[in-house]
């Protein structure tokens, strides 16, 4: 097993994955789609990392990687020092209680036939800690905004805001140490948006979370990432602190994205703090 720093939380080496498509003739071989192409980066304990680009530029794929549920073609995984590219899905329970998901669509991944509280307590269950469930589904809805009574709902009675909500919940609930998000505002609306994000921020600064955060905005990368990379074709084009990169963006790619995305900051700026903050969920 390949050994790391302390420091590091997760690292990226020489990162490739490749997926060969159906053969369309038996005179050629399949072609082939490089999805990450030589991706190396670490992240710091304690890092907010942010990773940005278009539909397509490989940032899902990349998310697989790291959280285990794919594997590369070639290059290094490790998440804590431990490798996550050559071990076998059952023996990656370690990684489970380090690391969790926060998925794009709260409603897809939130079991409709399942009551809150079971839903929250559902990582614990899978790690065999069953003592003092109710107590601690009650503490975590409570500290992502929600009333104790939301345990006994479904996720149809809540509003997107709130399902994600829930959904970050569930994710704290194994007390992981990273905390990975894909995508988890594209949903919603811009005043539920900013909500979701004031969450996310406060939980990684209360819990000392390290946040891998992706996005296709980069206006909202820059709401709570410290540094990010861009993606483009499978590849990182550009890897700088965040307001470096909106200052001074050096790849020409970076640079079109910032011109094209539309300002979360902007949409905001026309709204007080005090409006955000009483602002009703509706998304």
């Amino acid at each position: 097993m390949t050994e790391t720093t302390t420091e590091a939380a997760v690292e990226l080496r020489g990162v490739n994955r490749e997926f060969r498509r159906r053969r369309t003739s038996l005179l050629t071989p399949p072609p082939v789609v490089h999805a990450v192409r030589d991706v190396t980066a670490t992240v710091g304990r304690g890092e907010r990392f942010g990773i940005v680009g278009e539909s397509g530029s490989g940032k899902s794929t990349l998310l697989r990687l790291v959280c285990g549920l794919d594997r590369p073609t070639s290059g290094e995984v490790l998440v804590d020092g431990r490798a996550v590219h050559d071990q076998p899905p059952r023996r990656l329970g370690w990684l489970r209680e380090r690391l969790q998901l926060v998925f794009q669509d709260p409603m897809s991944s939130l079991d409709p036939r399942m009551r809150v509280r079971d839903i929250v307590a559902e990582p614990l269950v899978a790690q065999g800690r069953h003592r003092g469930n109710r107590e601690r589904v009650v503490e975590l809805l409570e500290r992502v905004g929600l009333s104790a009574d939301a345990a006994d709902r479904y996720p149809h009675q809540f509003s997107g805001g709130q399902r994600q909500r829930i959904s970050v919940a569930r994710a704290l609930a194994p007390g992981p140490e990273i905390l990975v998000a894909d995508e988890p505002v594209s949903a919603l609306d811009v005043s539920v948006r900013a909500q979701v994000l004031n969450l996310i921020d406060e939980v990684v600064e209360g819990f000392d979370l390290t946040l891998i955060f992706v996005s296709h905005d980069l206006s909202v990368v820059r709401h709570v990432c410290e540094r990010v990379a861009v993606m483009q074709r499978g590849e990182f084009v550009e890897v700088a602190p965040t307001e470096q990169l909106f200052s001074a963006p050096e790849h020409p790619y970076t640079r079109s994205l910032l011109a094209a995305v539309p300002d979360l900051q902007q949409a905001l700026a026309g709204r007080s703090a005090e409006e955000l903050a009483a602002g009703v969920e509706g998304g």
